[in-house]
């Protein structure tokens, strides 16, 4: 019921309130229009007209259902300091502000103070609002226009608003920066700016304001800023940024505000660690850091006794839980530190707090048993969250003491020993249970007595549980909508009475040993999710009418014969439908097309014969079509409104050229041809495919060069590229492989963004098909399950490739795999491979390259195969770093290489191939140059001794009065031979 405010004369300056039953008793002919009408107009025309209002102070008619135009009479309020007219957004009724418009309804109504609009549909640009309110209300201390429709800019008239304590702007459209003479409203207690669309740089300087109590600048993803240093005994009460783009590290001056209550900064970009200082925020109540890039260790908030709750997941925090931080923290309801890397044991402490709800340590690297204590809590905690960490040991028993349990995840560790589910009658309560992915060995022996004192489970995920058959207490589940059995050792038939639970959606029971389906039919009608694949199930596919089904995965059974043309009622509604890895024969109905939601399909891994059928070329829906290791022979035409982005026709026996009408498909990622008999040249016409990230088409009869005449390559995203086993010939373009950014990114970048191929649903987010794709790496064939966004791989082998490999290729820098082998290359390895830092696998065998081995490659570090054989080397195989570990086998082939591992070093050093002596560019002086320098020096002072005369007569003349010197006593021994050899030179003299 809206309230009235009063003042019924200037000169009595009394305030009084008044229901609307009490003013309605003045103007009792209005009576009922006043508070029944939905038209604001109506009730109140003839009072404004009258007069009899003209000194009303305060009107309120707020959050009313009143809809239409608001009357033009109010603006004849001149007296009025408050104006609330607000209503509520979420309601169909709604006023608007169209005639009077925002500048008429406020012109005179200059003594204004508080003005409420919330709600009501203004649609003003910035500069319309903002000066039709500075213009006219130069004392207004309290604007609230949220929900409003405004747009644009804010106008620098509001600068002159100084008295401005309260701006709540929230829910517009305002898609602009945050002023900064903001910071000037020196009185400013509140600013609420959520959800507006606001862009740029947050000014420091508002969060200093000494009279700030709340901000609320939460929901602006593109708000971008950091915090500054706070003020001694700041004001600040609320700090909500959470879901903005605010970074850098919180400030230790935090700790000044000491009137913090609330911290919700959630979903940013902050980093560091969390400021110790934080301890002094005695007033702190809720403190919601979730999705930063926090890290270092949880401060200790024991000074924080009010807090109730306290939310630090998905960030990167380590340490362990000390015990001591939380034990005075009894106000606390609930805990969230998941997905951090804390480790260390959970104190028991935690399970003790007396008011705690709700306990979040999911995704951690905690370890050692889960505490055994008997003093838990038996009635508070309803929520416990202890998935994915490293706990081990069996399942502590004091956990049934929390009969308040509601939900209970304690996937994803490694306790073991075997766990009754007989326990779980315990938990009346509790209707959300996973016990998947651990070691236990489950095991259920209740009587039919005792199934109702089973708790009504509404989500019970027991995967990889070692169960043997389906738990009997299930069939006294009427509540169940989801049930998870996979990955068990279940043999036999599915029970029918599974098919009897009127709400279960989702099914899992892939991964068992399930033969058959109990019973003619299945009621399908509320599922939505089934998943049978990887089972051992045979005969006919089951067909069902199923309205509701969205995903089915029947692949990796034994269904044989055909697919039914009734398959259209298992999928009227259905996105994702696969039945590979079955038995299934025939062609492929046409009736498959009737589900036009249909996202993915894939029946890979069959016989299936025939054409691929044209309707299902021409799904709008269809994202992924997978068709793989089939005997299907032809594709027809693609539609123009293509939406694939996986295409798999490989191994089948597709004839004819490559459809050119693939360039109907603008979101193509993955496009797979191999392993057909597909004929014609490179498909230049899909250079302008620039989402594409794998090109597949060997083994085919492919021909003709790579490069395509004026057009630029235009692959940027391009990751793969096989075309091996074809007839390819030519020259490598090296400007097409410079335009291949994805095999060029930078390894910071690669690492930072480690994803796979994958398809998400846009409607529900689950991730529900991961493309696969076979690849040569190392010299073997293999199939990536998951392809790596930082697997990049070119493999060129088995074609006609002929002149010099490209420089350009040394700009591939994070190519992982090449394989040019098998072609007719000719030159040498260019030294700008050595750029190509990330290499693992190298294969140019069999071709016509000559020339050293570059030294340079063997900066290759991570390069752990390599294959040059059967070419033209020359020269001595480089043996420094990881060279020495190749085989034999990688340099063969090479006549004129030598060094191991092809010869012993001590013989190839002395004695090298005599066909060496013929390529005098490939002389290693490294190796000669001590032999050389001997063999010259020898041969200058031989040689003239021999042919040089004064030569010779210095040299004898020389070493004589050497000897001599040395040794005196040979002049009377060598005396008459002195004789001799004056003799001997007189006799060469002539």
């Amino acid at each position: 019921m809206a309230v009235f405010w009063v003042l019924t004369s200037a000169a009595n300056q009394s305030q009084v309130g008044l229901t609307i039953p009490a003013v309605s008793s003045i103007f009792s002919i209005y009576k009922a229009s006043i508070w029944r009408t939905t038209n604001l107009a109506t009730a109140y025309q003839f009072h404004l007209q009258s007069g009899q209002l003209m000194n009303l102070r305060y009107l309120n008619l707020s959050e009313n259902a009143y809809s239409g135009k608001i009357p033009i009479e109010i603006s004849r309020l001149t007296r009025l300091v408050v104006l609330d007219i607000s209503g509520r957004f979420f309601l169909d009724a709604q006023l608007k502000l169209e005639i009077p418009n925002l500048h008429m309804l406020v012109e005179n109504l200059t003594q204004l103070t508080k003005l409420y609009l919330d709600d009501v549909q203004i649609s003003a640009h910035g500069s319309e609002w903002c000066q039709a309110i500075s213009s006219s209300l130069p004392n207004l201390r309290v604007l609230s226009l949220s929900h409003c429709n405004l747009s644009g800019l804010f106008h620098e008239s509001l600068a002159k608003l100084q008295s401005l304590l309260v701006i709540q702007l929230s829910f517009n459209n305002i898609s602009a920066p945050v002023p900064r003479f903001f910071a000037n409203f020196s009185n400013l207690t509140s600013l609420i700016l959520k959800d507006c669309n606001l862009q740029g740089t947050f000014p420091k300087e508002v969060f200093q304001l000494s009279s700030l109590q709340s901000i609320d600048l939460s929901h602006n993803e593109g708000l971008h800023g950091s915090l500054p240093e706070f003020p001694n005994n700041g004001s600040l009460q609320n700090l909500d940024l959470s879901v903005t783009s605010f970074s850098g590290s919180l400030p230790d001056s935090i700790g000044n505000l000491k009137m913090l209550s609330t911290i919700y900064i959630h979903d940013n970009n902050f980093t560091g660690s969390i400021p110790i200082s934080m301890t002094n925020l005695t007033h702190l109540r809720f403190l919601e850091m979730y999705v930063n890039n926090f890290e270092g260790s949880i401060p200790s908030f024991s000074g924080a006794k009010n807090l109730e709750g306290i939310d630090l997941s998905s960030n990167g925090l380590t340490g362990n839980i000390n015990c001591t931080y939380w034990g005075n923290l009894t106000k606390l309801s609930y805990i969230a530190l998941g997905d951090n890397m804390l480790n260390g044991n959970i104190p028991s402490s935690l399970l003790s707090l007396p008011l705690l709800r709700n306990l979040d340590l999911s995704w951690n690297q905690f370890f050692g048993q889960f505490p055994e204590t008997s003093n838990l809590s038996s009635y508070f905690i309803k929520d416990l969250d202890l998935s994915i960490n490293n706990l081990e040991g069996p399942i502590p028993m004091s956990i049934f003491n929390l009969q308040g349990l509601r939900t209970l995840d304690l996937s994803s560790n490694n306790f073991s020993g075997s766990f009754s589910l007989d326990s779980l009658q315990h938990l009346r309560n509790l209707y959300f249970l996973d016990l998947s992915h651990n070691s236990l060995f489950l095991s259920h022996g209740a009587t039919n007595y005792s199934y109702s004192s089973f708790p009504q489970f509404q989500d019970l995920r027991l995967a990889s549980g070692k169960l043997r058959t389906f738990p009997d207490f299930l069939r006294n589940q009427f509540k169940l909508e989801v049930l998870y059995l996979s990955d068990n050792q279940i043999q036999g038939k599915i029970p029918n009475w599974i098919w009897r639970f009127n709400n279960l959606f989702d099914l899992n029971l892939s991964c068992n040993s399930l033969e058959t389906l109990e019973g003619p039919t299945i009621n399908l009608t509320s599922m939505a999710f089934l998943d049978l694949h990887s089972n051992q199930l045979h005969g006919k596919i089951p067909i069902s009418s199923s309205p509701n089904m969205y995903y089915l995965d029947y692949s990796r059974n034994n269904f044989s014969s055909t697919i039914p043309t009734s398959i259209a009622d298992l999928l009227p509604n259905t996105r994702f439908f696969s039945i590979s890895s079955n038995n299934l024969q025939g062609i492929i109905p046409g009736s498959i097309c009737n589900s036009h939601n249909l996202e993915v399909l894939d029946l890979s891994n069959n016989s299936l014969s025939g054409t691929v059928p044209h309707c299902l070329t021409t799904l709008s829906t269809l994202s992924v079509l997978n068709l793989r290791r089939n005997n299907l022979t032809n594709v027809d035409r693609l539609s123009h409104n293509c939406s694939l982005r996986t295409l798999d026709i490989s191994e089948n026996h597709i004839q004819g050229q490559l459809p050119k009408s693939l360039v109907n498909c603008p979101q193509l990622e993955v496009l797979n041809l191999g392993k057909n008999q597909i004929t014609g040249p490179f498909p230049c016409f899909l250079k302008n495919t620039s989402t594409l990230r794998v090109l597949v088409l060997r083994s085919n009869k492919l021909y003709g060069g790579i490069g395509c005449p004026k057009i630029k390559g235009t692959w940027p995203m391009l990751q793969i590229i096989d075309l091996a086993h074809n007839n390819f010939s030519g020259n490598v373009p090296g400007r097409d492989l410079t335009t291949w950014q994805g095999m060029m990114t930078n390894e910071d970048v690669a690492s930072s963004e480690l994803n796979h191929l994958q398809f998400q649903d846009n409607g529900t987010g689950g991730i529900y098909y991961q493309d696969t794709i076979t690849v040569t790496n190392k010299g073997i064939e293999m199939e990536l399950v998951k392809i790596l966004t930082v697997f990049t791989s070119i493999d060129f082998s088995c074609n006609k490739f002929t002149g010099s490999i490209p420089e350009e290729i040394g700009e591939l820098k994070s190519l992982l795999v090449l394989n040019l082998s098998n072609n007719a290359f000719t030159g040498a390895i260019p030294p700008s491979m050595s750029n190509l830092s990330e290499l693992e696998s190298l294969d140019l065998s069999q071709n016509t390259l000559s020339g050293q081995i570059p030294p340079q490659l063997t900066k290759l570090t991570f390069l752990s195969f390599l294959n040059l054989s059967y070419n033209q080397m020359v020269g001595r195989i480089p043996s420094s770093n990881q060279f020495s570990t190749f085989p034999k086998s990688s340099f063969e082939g090479n006549k004129d290489l030598f060094g191991p591992p092809l010869t012993e070093d001590n013989t190839t050093r002395f004695s090298p191939p005599a066909s060496i002596k013929s390529h005098r560019d490939e002389i290693d002086w490294n190796l000669i140059t001590v032999e050389v320098g001997f063999t010259c020096g020898f041969g200058i002072a031989i040689g003239s001794l021999l042919f040089c005369k004064k030569w010779r007569k210095w040299y004898y003349r020389a070493m004589y009065n050497i000897l001599l010197k040395i040794f005196p006593q040979l002049e009377e021994r060598f005396g008459d031979h002195r004789r001799h050899v004056c003799l001997s030179q007189r006799y060469w003299r002539r």
